[in-house]
């Protein structure tokens, strides 16, 4: 019993030291990213002149896998800080100017899709994000889908990608709000 004690301490004081030894170990800081500084710039200019306000944009998951979600979670974080230039998430799409729709849609959301963006004030913009909101994906339509988001709604801009990243998101706001005719 003694000589089982004694191992165990020895073991927990060698893993001590070799944190010790270590130390804090974070991940080195994010490099500045002009292009992104740019897009910003760019939104808070094309929302001042488009709504004279903030944007206010309402999340609806249509039936994805989630992965569209963690890069538009990602969007709200300090690094990308999308309310700094007076874009916020809402609740209710009554409040909304623009609904962010994910995934393909599933049979049993298409009529929750539909309502929601009935409830959206004109002028309503959609934007459909990652390939299967843009194109229904892997799972295009079956018996359980609807396939993509423009199916149920009109869209009137598709960011693709399995999940897009938050850097190709924001310009995918950007280009409904002011399109390219428009800058």
């Amino acid at each position: 019993m003694q000589g089982t004690i004694c191992r165990e301490h020895t073991a927990m004081y060698e893993l001590l030291k070799q944190i010790v030894r270590t130390g804090i170990v974070t991940d080195a800081e994010p490099l500045v990213d002009e292009s992104l500084r740019v897009t910003r710039q760019r939104l808070d200019e094309a929302i001042l002149r488009r709504f004279g306000r903030s944007l206010s944009i309402r999340h609806v998951d249509a039936g994805s896998c989630n992965g569209c979600e963690l890069e538009i979670h990602m969007v709200q974080t300090a690094h990308y800080n999308v309310e700094a230039h007076g874009i916020r998430f809402v609740a209710s799409p009554r409040h909304a100017d623009m609904l962010l729709v994910t995934g393909p849609v599933s049979r049993h959301m298409e009529v929750a899709l539909k309502r929601t963006y009935d409830a959206t004030p004109d002028p309503k913009l959609v934007v459909a994000i990652g390939d299967c909101g843009c194109t229904g994906g892997i799972f295009g339509e079956s018996y359980a889908s609807r396939g993509k988001v423009s199916n149920v709604i009109p869209v009137d801009v598709a960011v693709p990608g399995c999940p897009p990243s938050a850097k190709r998101i924001m310009p995918g706001i950007l280009t409904v709000i002011a399109p390219p005719a428009c800058r």
